[in-house]
This record gives structure tokens, sequence and C-alpha cells, in this order.
């Protein structure tokens, strides 16, 4: 097996997904007496799941081809917009701001369908609201 970009990015993102897994989460995320789901369930699927991919990408590494630097630009936009979401989050909470961020994101993206507009503004949004509010028993912004 040769180095490659691919490779180092499975490597990193293992090895962060075991360190949620056996550091960060069973330090950091509480325990608590009441709700029928344990509040490590979802960081630990999600860490799972990165060690896994990570571990996929490192034995199986996809053709590499540069990318352009408007490809950079467009990402660094979105991770732009998400930060201001966040922060708007904060201050006007998660059912204002969830289907606005999501509806700007997905019109950058290219995304015209009517459908798929309304699952990503309203469904996707109040499905999280619900599965956080009353399945998860925690509290959103």
């Amino acid at each position: 097996m040769s180095v490659t970009a691919d490779r180092g990015a499975g490597a990193v993102i293992s090895l962060f997904g075991l360190v949620l897994y056996f550091g960060v989460i069973p330090n950091f995320v509480e325990a608590v007496d009441d709700g029928w789901v344990l509040p490590a369930t979802i960081p630990n699927s999600v860490a799972i799941v990165l060690i896994v991919c990570g571990i996929l990408l490192i034995l199986k590494p996809t053709t590499h081809r540069p990318q352009r630097m408007i490809e950079f630009q467009k990402a660094a936009l979105y991770f732009g917009l998400l930060a201001l979401g966040l922060l708007a989050m904060s201050y006007l909470g998660f059912t204002y701001t969830a289907p606005v961020i999501a509806l700007v994101l997905m019109l950058l993206i290219g995304e015209r369908r009517p459908l798929w507009l309304i699952l990503g503004v309203a469904v996707l949004p109040a499905t999280i609201w619900f599965l956080v509010v009353y399945i998860l028993d925690r509290a959103l912004p």
C-alpha cells in the first residue's frame, strides 16, 4: 500500500473517531437517569461510523484529482454560513434558524426541486426538533 492523501485522511479520521469513542465521549457526555435513549448513544454511533469510514478510506482510496480553487471557496462559504447559522441559532433559536440555513444551503448547492426543498426546509428540521426534544429529552436553543 502506498501512502496517499486519502490514506492519510483516513488514518486521521479513524484516529479522531477512536479519540472520540474512548476519550471524549466517556469523559464529557453526562449520564442521566430519565429517558430511554442514553445520551452517549448517538455520539458513539457517529464515532463508530468515523472509525469504519476512515478504515475503508485507508483500504480503498479514491483516484486522486486536483481540486479547483472554486471548490475550496465554495467549501469556505458553506462553512462560514454554517458558523453564522450557529451564531444566529444561539440568539434566535433552532426553530427559526434551522429552516433558513437549510434553504440557503440547498439553494447554494443548486437544489431547485420543490419536494426536496420542502423536505429539507420543513420536514428535516421538524424531525430533528422532535427527536431531540421528545425522544432524547433535551432542550434545543
